[in-house]
């Protein structure tokens, strides 16, 4: 069966209209207290028309997780207020909206981070100093803080669940040997190096249920050698698939390296190599704006979906005309 951009897929008992997903990507326009306001309730609400899928910017799930002073997050009760006002604007276009739950661990921002934490007292760079290692009580802390989100993500009207394990923030920190040098449960073996997402996932779950869509976002690879790879991912998702209703596959972040080349759909490979371990959908991100270019990726498996960011940024009606488009066209 040919598949394209416009085909519905399901992301767990979510049938979603198309296969284009908004990716995440961030504002810049939060309070100093991590509030949203008037720009994201027109941003998002804008640029659902036609997509299938919204994913909102990283939300940090504590104080001293936030990326940026001026990020968004959902750490407290008074949160849930402004991010309900979002999750109504984008349903007002009967389009799905997911949030994207991290914490930032030793990449969170200087400026506004009291306490730098991650699995181990690695920096990442000078700029952000080096972190305490979590303590296990510290490490149970954190999943609560998670959990907690997760519930106020449903009482501000989010319809899924992104958990971010990507781009060098917390998860992936824990998930990687490069950034995970611990001794205990929590590091050595890819299945203790997974224990901490899989705490997190356990208890996001518990608060949402299984009928309720999670999905994770990872970078595929670290650029560089000994870090993780699609293989290594595989052996840390794969006895949670269950629980799981989409990956999400980027790549990078974990260390202050780039990729050597950055092309069209140059992500795809590492989104095509996870995919043929897995049964759940499998989302594609990177630089895939023609129209053609996407088909291609659908139709040939290498994704199930296609995740669209700086177009979007750009021109809120882009979405409209990548799925109106055909063959080559953008």
């Amino acid at each position: 069966m040919t598949i394209n951009l416009n085909d519905p897929i399901a992301l767990g008992g979510l049938r979603i209209k198309n296969r284009l997903i908004m990716a995440p990507l961030q504002q810049y326009k939060g309070t100093p207290e991590a509030f949203a306001g008037d720009h994201h309730i027109e941003h998002y609400g804008r640029r659902a028309r036609h997509v299938g899928l919204v994913i909102l910017e990283s939300t940090a799930v504590s104080s001293e997780g936030r990326l940026w002073p001026n990020d968004i997050g959902i750490y407290s009760e008074r949160h849930v207020d402004p991010l309900k006002k979002i999750t109504d604007a984008v349903h007002k276009h009967d389009t799905p909206v997911f949030i994207q739950l991290s914490h930032g661990g030793r990449k969170s921002s200087p400026e506004v981070t009291n306490a730098l934490v991650a699995p181990s007292a690695i920096a990442f760079d000078d700029h952000y100093g080096t972190p305490e290692a979590l303590s296990v009580e510290g490490i149970k802390r954190v999943v609560e803080e998670y959990r907690l989100a997760a519930k106020r993500s449903i009482e501000a009207g989010f319809d899924g669940i992104e958990l971010h394990a990507a781009h060098g923030f917390l998860i992936h920190q824990f998930a990687s040997p490069l950034s995970n040098v611990r001794s205990d449960a929590y590091g050595g073996t890819s299945e203790n190096r997974a224990r901490f997402l899989k705490e997190v996932l356990f208890a996001v779950r518990g608060e949402v249920g299984r009928d309720y869509p999670v999905i994770v976002r990872i970078s595929a690879t670290d650029y560089w050698t000994g870090g993780l790879n699609p293989e290594e991912w595989a052996r840390i998702l794969k006895p949670i698939e269950s629980q799981l209703d989409g990956i999400h596959v980027s790549s990078g972040g974990l260390l202050p390296v780039k990729p050597s080349d950055v092309y069209p759909a140059y992500q795809v490979p590492h989104a095509a190599a996870i995919k043929q371990h897995f049964n759940i959908p499998v989302i594609a991100v990177g630089k895939i704006y023609n129209r053609g270019l996407a088909d291609r990726i659908l139709e040939d498996r290498l994704a199930d979906c296609i995740a669209i960011g700086s177009p979007l940024l750009e021109d809120p009606d882009y979405g409209e005309r990548l799925l109106k488009a055909r063959g080559d066209a953008n």
